[in-house]
């Protein structure tokens, strides 16, 4: 008899073994609650207001980049918030 194999482990930190597999084979066949699935996808990021954000890559001299890295490591938000604050004062003015 072999040995059972390891798939790797998932992102919760669940080894993933043959049994492992072949419990989340048997729940995919028996086919998956559409409104639990949607529930799901409310996970991720926010949205930033009521229609989609889109993104836009900015090229940024490196000390430009290291000023906005230390900012938003002072004011404890993400980068791209430190860059829309900054937008938003600039294109109010």
């Amino acid at each position: 008899m072999s040995e059972p194999k390891d798939y790797g482990v998932s992102s919760d930190g669940t080894v993933l073994a043959d049994e492992v597999i072949e419990r989340v084979q048997a729940e995919a066949e028996a086919g998956y609650d559409v409104d639990d699935l949607l529930k799901r996808r409310e996970r991720g990021r926010p949205p930033m207001g009521s229609a989609a954000a889109d993104a836009l890559a900015v090229r940024l001299d490196p000390d430009l980049r290291a000023s906005v890295v230390e900012r938003a490591e002072h004011d404890g938000v993400p980068q791209g918030e430190v860059v829309r604050r900054a937008l938003r004062q600039y294109l109010a003015s």
